[in-house]
């Protein structure tokens, strides 16, 4: 058993907290203002998460707690010899099918052969020949000149969760009819919606997955996802972002650049929970 002191576990919990409301405060001063963000909102929008989730700490499966921490009177939590920690047993129970699915598709997605050949296009194809679009924004290269750009380019996404977003004229012009089902078979670690996603699995996981951990899963999809906007047809200038031109050679070269150390970035991250889960469920199986 790893034990932490009360002194020890309160010190991480705080730093825990601190680092949290650096990265959120911003966020919940806009929330307080009523004033929204076309691209860090999707992080709390799109994502099922509250600040308060981040800021929320775990120690991670098979740490226990000396004194009288708060988690006591969280779920998945038990007391055991004086000590409060996970009760791993009863969480695998709950959360067991979507914990086996989290791993395979982490898995799968490592293994998977990585591709940085889409240029970000999946935002394109969001709003090929629409007049909807899902963000209050300028078209940078106005709607005639999104469309060419499209239709210029072989779309080659592979993650259904940015395919099921196309418009009904641009899915036809993906190289592969994307299913839900097939998720784990397309999903790849050169993806920047994939990294993203590390940040949801995280969040899903809960109490399996220490309060670091978590924090950097966010941190990650944070900077993946000022990619994906600087990479998109919109025009995010006005709100202190770059542009990635991706009609140009120069922009698809920087495209691929940033995409790739994302995707360094993720690899550990994704073994890492994928290693979590691994053993929890061998800690499980050895009673």
């Amino acid at each position: 058993m790893n034990i932490l002191s009360q002194d020890t576990w309160q010190h991480l919990q705080e730093e825990h907290r601190e680092r949290c409301d650096r990265l959120v405060n911003d966020h919940l001063d806009r929330r307080f203002r009523g004033k929204k963000h076309p691209v860090f909102d999707f992080l709390f929008e799109y994502y099922p998460v509250r600040p308060a989730h981040l800021r929320r700490w775990h120690p991670g499966a098979g740490v226990w707690l000396a004194g009288e921490p708060e988690h006591s009177g969280w779920r998945d939590y038990h007391r055991r010899e004086g000590l409060i920690g996970l009760d791993l047993v009863g969480f695998l129970e709950r959360r067991g099918s979507a914990v086996d699915y989290i791993r395979d598709l982490l898995e799968r997605t490592h293994t998977n052969p990585a591709h940085f050949d889409c240029f970000g296009l999946h935002e394109w194809a969001m709003v090929y020949r629409s007049d909807s679009h899902r963000h209050d924004l300028p078209l940078r290269l106005g709607a005639a000149g999104t469309d060419a750009v499209v239709e210029k380019h072989r779309i080659r996404c592979t993650h259904y969760d940015a395919y099921r977003f196309f418009t009904e004229p641009a899915r036809p012009l993906n190289l592969k009819v994307l299913q839900r089902e097939d998720q784990p078979e397309n999903d790849q670690a050169g993806c920047v919606h994939a990294t993203m996603d590390l940040y949801k699995w995280a969040a899903k996981l809960g109490p399996l997955v220490p309060g670091e951990l978590f924090l950097d899963t966010f941190e990650l999809a944070r900077d993946a996802r000022i990619l994906d906007m600087e990479a998109s047809p919109y025009d995010v200038r006005g709100h202190g972002f770059g542009v990635v031109a991706i009609e140009t050679a120069a922009g698809k070269s920087e495209y691929v650049e940033r995409q790739r150390k994302l995707s360094q970035r993720a690899q550990p991250i994704r073994i890492r929970l994928a290693s979590l889960i691994s053993a929890a469920q061998s800690t499980r199986l050895l009673g």
